[in-house]
C-alpha cells in the first residue's frame, strides 16, 4: 500500500527520513545541548542530564573494567529508578546489549531468559522482592555478576535518611561480595577508569526485548540503534505543540516495556524533554507527580487511565498542563476514552505498536481528524500491506481485512539465537521484507488503520501479554489435571483476564477454586488466572488436538 500518497494528519510529513544514531551519541547530542536541564524528576528529586550521562560513562567503565567487552549482555531487573537509566546507556557506552526483564517474574523466568540471553551481569534493586529473586539467579546459573542499586541512595537526601531508619523492612539485606557488587562502589570504580568508550556502530544490536511473538516461547526480538533512534524520532514527530524540550512527560509506563523504551525514555532524551517519573504505577501518585511537574503528555495503557478515573482525586486534580494521554499496550474502549475525556478535558487517543517494531507503528493524531476506534495512521517512513489470513504469500483481497504486515526503519533483525522464529514472522513481498504482526486489519481511505481480529493466541492484561501456553503447561503440573486452554475474557479495567478451563484426570476431585489458588502461585502476576472453570470436555479438532478458537467462540459468543 503506498502510504506516501494517502492523506496525512501528523504534524511531520510522511516521507520524513530520520538519521540512524547510537543511543550513546543521541544521548551526548542533548546533554550538550543542555547540559542542567532536568531529565528525569523522580520522588522529590531532580537529574539533570549531564549528572545522568557521566554517571552513565562511570557504569560503561565499570563494565569495561569488570570485563564486559562489546556485544556482552548485560541484564537490567529494575523498577523506574533513576538507576535503569544510568545502566541502559551506560551498557550501550561499554558497547553491551542490554537485555530487560520484567520485574514481575519469577524466579525461573528470569533464570530461563538469563541463560538464554547469556546474560553476564545483572543490575537490580535493593527491593526485598527483587533482590532475593536476582540473588537465586545469581546462584544457580551462569550469572556472573549482580550490581545492586540503592533506593535510598536515589531518594532526597532526607526521604533516603527516613527510609534507612524507618523503612528498614523494604530494604533488602544484601550481602556484598565479589560478585554481588554495590552500585556506588561500582560507578566509583568506573570514575576512576580510564578505557577508551568504543565508538558504537548505529547499525549494532542495541537491545534483547523478550517477547512471545506468534507463540508461547518467549523469544528476544533483536532491535538496533537505529531501529530505537529512529523510532524515537518518529515519536517526537508526532508532537504538534512546539518546542519538545520544554515537554515533560509522566512516567508511569515501566521502563523495561518496549512502549516505555521508546516513547518514554529514547523519546525524551532524543528531544531534551523531562520524565516526571513513579516507581511503580499508583493513581493517587501518579495525580499527585501531574499536578506537581506540570506533566504535558501522559503514554499509559488503558487500566491506568481507567484507574484514574476511578480515583476520587481526579476532580481535585489541576490537569491543566496535560496536552495528550495516548493509549497503547491493550484495545482502548470507547467507553473509558469517552469518560476519560469528559472527566478531565484531555484527549485520549489510541496507538498501536510491537516489540519487534521498537515498540511505535501508528497513532491517532494529537490534535485535528481522528477516528476513535482504529489504531490511527502509521508514523513517517513506515509502509503497510494487508495480507491474506490464510496465506501470507499473497495479498488480501481487495477491500476485505488482512493481516497487518509492516515494513520501516524501526523492525527488529529478528530473534535472537531463533533463525526458524523469524523465518515465520518475516516474508517477502514487492522486492521488501515485512513483519507480519498476527493481527487482522482494515485500512480506510485516509489511511487510518482498524484491528478487526488476532491470529496470535495472546492475552493483553493491562498492557503486558500473557502467553497461555505457559500458564497451561503449569496446569499441567497439577496431578488432577488433564487437559487445559486458558483465553482471555473481556475485562473493563485490564482489557483481557485470563481464564483457565481444565479436564480432570479419572478419580481425581479437586475444586476450580483450589485450583485456581495453586496455580497463581506458581505464575507471574500477570500471568494470574480470575477463574478456573471444570468441564467434562474440552473441544477439539477434528484431529483431536484441543481446540482454542472454538472454546472462544463458544464462551466468549
Amino acid at each position: 500500500m503506498d502510504v506516501s500518497k494517502l492523506p496525512n494528519h501528523h504534524p511531520v510529513p510522511w516521507n520524513t527520513t530520520f538519521e540512524p544514531m547510537a543511543l550513546p551519541a543521541m544521548f551526548a547530542r542533548s546533554t550538550r545541548a543542555a547540559p542542567d536541564a532536568p531529565l528525569l524528576h523522580f520522588l522529590g528529586r531532580s537529574y539533570t542530564y549531564d549528572e545522568l550521562f557521566r554517571d552513565a560513562q562511570a557504569f560503561a567503565q565499570a563494565l569495561i573494567r569488570r570485563g564486559i567487552a562489546a556485544g556482552d549482555r548485560v541484564g537490567l531487573f529494575l523498577p523506574n529508578v533513576p538507576s535503569y537509566v544510568v545502566a541502559y546507556y551506560g551498557a550501550m557506552m561499554a558497547g553491551a546489549v542490554v537485555v530487560n526483564f520484567s520485574p514481575l517474574y519469577s524466579v525461573e523466568e528470569l533464570e530461563q531468559q538469563v541463560a538464554d540471553s547469556g546474560t553476564r551481569l545483572l543490575v537490580t534493586v535493593d527491593v526485598p522482592e527483587l533482590y532475593a529473586t536476582a540473588e537465586k539467579v545469581l546462584r544457580g546459573s551462569a550469572l556472573r555478576t549482580l550490581v545492586v542499586s540503592s533506593l535510598a541512595e536515589m531518594l532526597p537526601t532526607f526521604k533516603g535518611l527516613a527510609m534507612r531508619v524507618l523503612g528498614r523492612k523494604k530494604i533488602a539485606r544484601v550481602s556484598h561480595d565479589e560478585s554481588v557488587l554495590a552500585w556506588r562502589e561500582f560507578l566509583t570504580r568506573g570514575r576512576e577508569g580510564k578505557a577508551a568508550l568504543p565508538e558504537v556502530d548505529p547499525h549494532s544490536l542495541a537491545l534483547l526485548q523478550y517477547t512471545g511473538g506468534t507463540t508461547g516461547t518467549p523469544k528476544g526480538a533483536m532491535l538496533t540503534h537505529a531501529n530505537l533512534s529512529i523510532n524515537a524520532q518518529q515519536t517526537a514527530g508526532l508532537n504538534p505543540f512546539g518546542d519538545p524540550a520544554h515537554e515533560v512527560f509522566l512516567g508511569a509506563l515501566p521502563f523495561f516495556h518496549v512502549f516505555a523504551n521508546t516513547a518514554l525514555l529514547n523519546h525524551a532524551v532524543v528531544t531534551g524533554a523531562a520524565i516526571a517519573m513513579v516507581p511503580r504505577f499508583d493513581a493517587g501518585q501518579v495525580l499527585k507527580t501531574i499536578e506537581k511537574h506540570r506533566a504535558t503528555g501522559f503514554p499509559g495503557v488503558p487500566t491506568m487511565f481507567q484507574a484514574l478515573l476511578d480515583h476520587p482525586a481526579l476532580a481535585k486534580t489541576d490537569l491543566s498542563s496535560l496536552r495528550v494521554c495516548i493509549s497503547g499496550g491493550a484495545p482502548l474502549p470507547a467507553p473509558l476514552r469517552d469518560k476519560f475525556e469528559a472527566a478531565t478535558g484531555v484527549r485520549l487517543v489510541e496507538g498501536y505498536g510491537l516489540t519487534e517494531s521498537s515498540g511505535v507503528i501508528s497513532t491517532n493524531p494529537y490534535r485535528g481528524t481522528r477516528k476513535p476506534g482504529t489504531i490511527g495512521q502509521v508514523v513517517m517512513g513506515t509502509e503497510v500491506l494487508l495480507l491474506d489470513k490464510e496465506d501470507p504469500s499473497i495479498l488480501a483481497p481487495d477491500g476485505e481485512p488482512g493481516e497487518l504486515a509492516l515494513h520501516g526503519p524501526q523492525i527488529m533483525q529478528g530473534y535472537w539465537n531463533r533463525p526458524d522464529a523469524a523465518t515465520d514472522v518475516f516474508v517477502e513481498h514487492q522486492g521488501k521484507t515485512w513483519l507480519r504482526t498476527g493481527d487482522v486489519a482494515t485500512v480506510d481511505e485516509d489511511g487510518f488503520l482498524e484491528i478487526v481480529d488476532r491470529i496470535k493466541d495472546m492475552i493483553a492484561v493491562g498492557g503486558f501479554k500473557v502467553f497461555p501456553s505457559q500458564v497451561e503447561d503449569v496446569l499441567l503440573e497439577h496431578p488432577g489435571v488433564k487437559e487445559a486452554l486458558v483465553i482471555g475474557r473481556p475485562d473493563s479495567y485490564r482489557g483481557e483476564a485470563p481464564v483457565a478451563y481444565v479436564t480432570l484426570n479419572s478419580g481425581r476431585e479437586t475444586s476450580g477454586a483450589d485450583l485456581r489458588e495453586w496455580l497463581n502461585a506458581r505464575v507471574g502476576k500477570h500471568e494470574r488466572v480470575d477463574e478456573v472453570v471444570i468441564r467434562d470436555e474440552l473441544p477439539k479438532t477434528m484431529i483431536g488436538k484441543l481446540d482454542r478458537k472454538a472454546l472462544r467462540a463458544e464462551v466468549l459468543d
